[in-house]
């Protein structure tokens, strides 16, 4: 199908409950339909087989040096943000389906190279992972703009939802089946890598059999210069810190459990299963709920329930040996509570501000705010907890309220904005 992008205005402005329920088929039809449901899942699935394990690829099958190898994994996905304005430009010249697509079939040149990639041979490894972060970096911005394409309102904010909840899912179902696998040792891994380029060469062929497209030159010229790419530098910047929190409970809890509290890799384990189960089954019945609310509150509420966390974790690691584990995968719940209003509310709100022509180089930055924020928020964690708990929890929740409140100021700006566009 061949479907015209709407324009759009800023609803995050309106307190209007715009849906407060959507059915199952619905959400599907606004995801982009089954066959681009299914590609979402093969995609995630194969996603994570691989993904949690690259370093155990480049350090048992390569036999590189952990250091090396997780530096060449990092220059990876920094690098690859160098391509988010050329995907940007790409979607706001129409392409939806195979942009997605796309980001699907350069990772199958990552794997390949990684199969490739003789024993020893650092630099060849650094290349797949490059590719391998491309596809990782564009995949986000180019699913955000399709399903822009295909729904509308606060219908399309649960279609985020429910893709970020599948994918949640599969990736979840794949790093476990891989854990399964991994007794196989280095022959499995390898296996593991041929599968996971078959499945992101079949993500790839369903995405982009939808055939969606977007008709940018539909929009009048004279609207195109009354309603110019919103800046959202403060959106941006705050964006970084909010993006922590997706770290959170795979490197800040599990180094604080076990290095501070000398509590069992079982908390970490159970925190992070319970995590992702939280964010399968809440992701979308949150969103939903929320949408009584102006996008822009909502993500300001994220924050402070982000922080409050964040006060929390402070308090329990004040606990000590003993309760202080069972204290922090409590909290934990309340983190991923917000992890999971943020994502609900942070990619929306992006497509609810940005106007038609320009959604692509918008969902660009967006997630080009996201990658920097995830690059740098392991080395920025590490760093604070060698600090101790309170430099840890303390900067992050203090960060987090400032985004939070800029956020919040910001609203005022925005609708200022539009009331002037509507006094016009």
């Amino acid at each position: 199908m061949s479907t015209a992008a709407p324009g759009t205005a800023d609803p995050s402005a309106t307190n209007t409950m715009a849906t407060t329920k959507i059915q199952a088929r619905a959400l599907v039809r606004a995801s982009g339909g089954p066959r681009y449901a299914v590609a979402l899942a093969v995609d995630a699935l194969g996603t994570g087989l691989l993904r949690p394990f690259l370093l155990l690829y480049g350090v048992m099958v390569l036999r590189l040096p952990a250091s090396a190898t997780g530096i060449a994994l990092t220059a990876g996905m920094v690098v690859a943000l160098v391509c988010m304005p050329a995907v940007g430009r790409w979607l706001d010249r129409g392409a939806r389906s195979t942009v997605v697509a796309a980001s699907m079939l350069v990772r199958v040149l990552g794997v390949a190279l990684l199969l490739a990639t003789p024993t020893g041979n650092v630099w060849l490894f650094a290349t797949a992972a490059l590719f391998l972060g491309i596809g990782n970096q564009a995949w986000p911005a180019a699913h955000a703009a399709l399903v822009a394409t295909v729904s509308h309102g606060r219908e399309r904010d649960a279609a985020l939802a429910g893709g970020r909840a599948l994918r949640n899912a599969g990736l979840g179902a794949g790093a476990l089946l891989a854990t399964v696998c991994l007794a196989g040792g280095t022959t499995a891994l390898q296996a593991l890598a041929v599968v996971t380029g078959l499945a992101y060469l079949a993500a790839a062929a369903l995405a982009w059999s939808v055939h969606v497209h977007a008709h940018p030159a539909a929009t009048p010229a004279k609207d195109r210069a009354d309603e110019p790419a919103p800046r959202m530098r403060t959106l941006l910047a705050a964006n970084v810190i909010y993006v922590f929190c997706l770290n959170v409970p795979e490197i800040a809890l599990p180094l604080v459990l076990v290095t501070q509290l000398h509590a069992s890799p079982v908390w970490s384990a159970a925190i992070f299963v319970a995590n992702t189960v939280l964010v399968v089954t809440l992701q979308v019945p949150v969103t939903v709920l929320m949408s009584r609310f102006s996008r822009r509150t909502v993500l300001t509420l994220a924050g402070v329930v982000l922080a409050a966390s964040y006060l929390g974790f402070l308090a329990a690691t004040s606990l000590g040996h003993g309760w202080g584990a069972p204290a922090v995968a409590t909290v934990s719940v309340v983190c991923t509570i917000g992890e999971i209003i943020y994502a609900g509310s942070a990619t929306a709100l992006v497509t609810a501000l940005a106007p038609a022509h320009v959604l692509g180089r918008a969902l660009a930055r967006f997630q080009f705010s996201t990658g920097f924020g995830l690059a740098v928020s392991p080395a920025v964690i590490t760093a604070l907890a060698s600090r101790g708990s309170a430099a840890l929890w303390g900067s992050l929740a203090a960060a987090t309220l400032l985004s939070a409140s800029a956020v919040a100021t910001e609203k005022d700006q925005g609708t200022r904005l539009n009331r002037a566009r509507a006094g016009r």
